[in-house]
């Protein structure tokens, strides 16, 4: 399966039903280390409510990895699960 990888900055995450999001953060007592949080989330519709709600399962919490790591694993992760997108939040490393 093809796994096509959004940046924050695109709009057609609105469309996706079930995706990962991978984000990234310099640590903040060590500003070499970046820290990756990949979480996989899935729309639900409940009949009872008016709307949408999202379940968020957390793979990977404020672990230190590199932006491409992060992205390999999580791009891996949805090709096994059959996750069409992988929604990309990562933070430029402080100067």
């Amino acid at each position: 399966m093809e796994v096509r990888v959004v940046s924050q900055e695109s709009t057609e995450l609105g469309a996706a039903a079930d995706f990962v999001r991978v984000s990234t953060c310099s640590d903040p007592n060590d500003d070499t280390v970046t820290l990756a949080t990949i979480q996989r989330v899935v729309e639900k519709k409940d009949a009872k409510k008016i709307g949408h709600r999202w379940h968020v399962k957390t793979l990977i919490m404020e672990q230190p990895m590199s932006p491409d790591e992060a992205l390999g694993f999580a791009t891996r992760y949805a090709a096994r699960k059959n996750i069409p997108v992988v929604f990309t939040e990562f933070q430029s490393p402080r100067e």
